[in-house]
């Protein structure tokens, strides 16, 4: 569990979201993520990691999914009925899957577009812009060069900047090692880990990576089929055996095959 001294920004309780009218995929979520915390939404493709951010995000409908049971909370204020803009300016705002860029516009046009829903002046905007330089020292460089046409780190990088500029205090965060090579995905996870310990955002990250975001989380949720079937400190989490057996591809016996009957019993054991 958290500890019980952290004052927790956004709680997801006992959530339900349906597809379509017909099709459940998440299955009594419950989640808290700590004011200053980077909690981390592990698990396999498929496993509602996104579908759960876009719950907290309100992104749903435009996808025909609803949130049918259960309650979500942002300091203590139910929010799960807010229009998407409404959250972002309450500082909650989430970084899409697949570096969504708008590939027409130059690298400091899309930042640009993250500030629109501010209303505190030019001149703190142009501070904010720095500050998003000075984190991402290659997006000064192509700040000219349409986004379109950058690199898919440059993309991710020119997406997590957009989200800063609306000076969020939570950032939802979906896949960002997802096509990246591994000196990127480091970088990338590098610069969350400051822009948290020195700029105080909070995320909720969803990564099927989970070697590399229970190295960076303080706290972890592991979803499967649509349910949490184990929570835990990070580092508690990276020594489980089941968590190493499943996720980092090891168990006391030397690496281990998804489809060994052993550990088809054992993950039969977490859904029962």
């Amino acid at each position: 569990m958290l500890d019980e001294g952290d004052e927790t920004l956004l709680e997801v309780n006992n959530i339900e979201v349906i597809y379509n009218s017909v099709i459940l995929v998440l299955k009594g979520v419950s989640l808290k993520v700590p004011k200053g915390g980077i909690t981390a939404l592990l698990g396999g493709n498929g496993a509602g990691k996104t579908t759960t951010l876009k719950a907290v995000s309100n992104l749903l409908r435009s996808e025909r999914g609803e949130v049918t049971k259960g309650s979500i909370r942002y300091r203590g204020e139910r929010v799960q009925d807010l229009p998407p803009s409404e959250l972002v300016k309450r500082g909650v705002i989430q970084v899409m899957e697949g570096r969504h860029c708008f590939e027409h516009l130059t690298v400091e046009e899309n930042l640009m577009t993250g500030a629109y829903t501010r209303g505190d002046g030019r001149a703190a905007i142009e501070a904010d812009l720095e500050l998003v330089y000075r984190y991402f020292p290659r997006l000064k460089e192509r700040r000219r060069s349409q986004a379109g046409y950058t690199s898919g780190g440059e993309q991710q990088m020119c997406a997590i900047g957009r989200a800063l500029m609306s000076r969020p205090e939570t950032i939802l965060l979906d896949e960002p090692s997802m096509g990246l090579a591994p000196q990127l995905v480091e970088e990338i996870f590098g610069i969350v880990q400051d822009l948290n310990a020195r700029e105080g955002v909070s995320f909720l990250l969803a990564e099927q990576n989970t070697n590399v975001a229970l190295r960076f989380a303080h706290y972890g949720y592991i979803l499967e089929s649509g349910r949490v079937v184990m929570d835990g400190p990070a580092a508690e989490l990276r020594e489980n055996p089941d968590v190493k057996e499943f996720y980092l591809g090891m168990s006391d016996e030397g690496r281990k095959s998804f489809r060994e009957v052993r550990s088809y019993r054992r993950r039969k054991r977490w859904l029962a």
